[in-house]
């Protein structure tokens, strides 16, 4: 060949070499980065269609499974539920289309897939023997969780919901709902049945697929006073400083009062200036709304709301984030005062005024919320253990101190008093309005057990009535949880 000819020739070959190697590359990058991501992709329908040809592992807790696979023919396996509606919010469903709860966020480990597992499960999946999905332990306690459900049933509200951290650790114990449902009716095989229950359950107006412990948000009546309280402290107030109160308060630019409760006329509330501890003990609507709206202000109240986790999706375990919780940032005093005492545009998740309870217990620090405690390989060895995570910091050391007095005050001789000798050490009462109609949401957040305070609790009940209302049903839950620890 003539030299020309052979450069050309030469450079064709380097193209092509260079162009091979380039689609090895792009073929190892997809097989071994993207695989799982493409398994993943909403338009990839065949992850559907193999979904339950997989022995995924069990979801237990305290040594009972939650959720399992048991074979129903020669390749397939059948979702169980053990007390399916009491549990929905923790285990989730795992149907033909979807999955949530731990079986969504633990869907890779439960199948078999997970990274974590790939040495352990290498030489079984070598000689061809079958490989089941890893086990899910989660951090909820089995008898403390019925005793929520049960109680919360029998409260004969539309909706409610309880929540109970382990303060120290952010160890989820507790997370209710109702209305339910049972995660068996949508994680049947049959794609018929299975999109028959969820127009069935899509279409009830109260929504029992969505999990009202996270995933929704109300009012939070006078439990919000807890975080304004906190932001006086932050300011420099003490428990015993003498705040405003009076039986009505105009904030400015304001065309209405905002009033105390009917109840607290010519009690302390009625007086010019009482103790913040007084004020908070008997929930005076008009000490918390001037705080809102003038003093520590907006700012304050805002940036203490934002120490607790409103502002944020808390994530709980891994890719599952609550509803976010919210307090109105505003230069408007009316609005800030009227969200100041739970209402208006101030929102929360019964998960979130968990957490402002079990930043109060433990000193201030924020831990974060874990449904999961620790994932084990289908041989039974630990993979992997979920430390508890310090999130954020709301208050001192001394300040959390003077908001347990605060918040014992209210059971001692304020709003919760009826609580006095129950396992409820200390709490917060609130009821919010709904308006145009003849239920409250009624919340109750505190702390116990009496001798060792550690569980914060959030429950509530969306009925006629008031927030103490929702206190038996949290002191009925701790019961249960300290009848475990003894």
């Amino acid at each position: 060949m003539r030299p020309g000819v052979d450069r050309a020739v030469g450079r064709t070959w380097i193209l092509t070499l260079v162009m091979v190697i380039a689609l090895m590359a792009n073929i190892t990058y997809v097989q071994g980065f993207q695989a799982q991501s493409l398994r993943d992709d909403s338009l990839n329908a065949r992850q559907f269609e193999d979904r339950f040809k997989i022995d995924r592992g069990p979801i237990v807790a305290d040594g009972e499974r939650l959720a399992w696979s048991e074979k129903v023919d020669d390749e397939r396996y059948q979702r169980r539920y053990k007390d399916g509606p009491a549990f929905a919010p923790v285990t989730g469903y795992f149907s033909v289309f979807s999955q949530t709860g731990l079986e969504d966020a633990e869907n890779h480990f439960l199948d078999g897939t997970d990274d974590r597992l790939a040495t352990s499960n290498l030489v079984d999946k070598l000689i061809g023997k079958h490989v089941p999905g890893g086990t899910v332990e989660s951090t909820v306690s089995v008898k403390a969780q019925r005793v929520a459900y049960d109680a919360l049933q029998g409260a004969g509200a539309r909706r409610a919901a309880a929540v109970v951290l382990d303060a120290e650790t952010g160890a989820i114990l507790v997370m209710a709902s109702t209305p339910s449902y049972d995660p068996a009716e949508v994680s049947t095989l049959d794609r018929e049945k299975a999109t028959d229950a969820f127009d069935r359950l899509g279409d009830q107006p109260l929504k029992p697929l969505l999990d009202k412990a996270a995933h929704e948000l109300f009012p939070p009546g006078s439990t919000f006073k807890t975080v304004v309280a906190a932001s006086a402290l932050e300011a420099g107030a003490s428990e015993r400083t003498r705040v405003k109160a009076g039986r009505s308060y105009r904030p400015p630019r304001s065309g209405q009062a905002i009033n105390n409760d009917a109840g607290d006329i010519g009690g302390s509330c009625d007086l010019s200036r009482i103790p913040l501890i007084e004020a908070y003990a008997q929930s005076c609507n008009t000490t918390f709304a001037f705080m809102g709206a003038e003093e520590p202000g907006n700012d304050a109240v805002h940036a203490a709301a934002a120490r607790f986790g409103f502002g944020d999706r808390i994530e709980y375990a891994d890719g599952l984030r609550s509803a976010a919780s919210s307090f109105p940032k505003t230069g408007e005093p009316s609005l800030s005062a009227l969200g100041s005492i739970g209402q208006g545009s101030t929102v929360s998740t019964p998960l979130q005024m968990a957490m402002v309870a079990a930043g109060i217990v433990n000193d201030g620090v924020i831990m974060r919320p874990r449904l999961v405690d620790r994932l084990r390989a289908p041989d039974g060895s630990t993979v992997d253990e979920i430390s508890p995570t310090r999130m954020s910091t709301a208050l001192t050391g001394d300040q959390a101190g003077q908001m347990r007095d605060m918040m014992k005050a209210v059971v001692d001789r304020g709003t919760g008093k009826s609580l006095r000798g129950t396992s409820v050490l200390g709490g917060k009462t609130g009821t919010a309005d709904v308006e145009g109609a003849a239920h409250n949401d009624r919340w109750f957040i505190g702390f116990g057990p009496r001798d060792d305070p550690k569980y914060a609790v959030a429950v509530m009940t969306e009925a006629p009535g008031y927030g103490i209302e929702s206190g038996p049903i949290a002191a009925k839950i701790i019961d249960a949880l300290d009848g475990e620890g003894g």
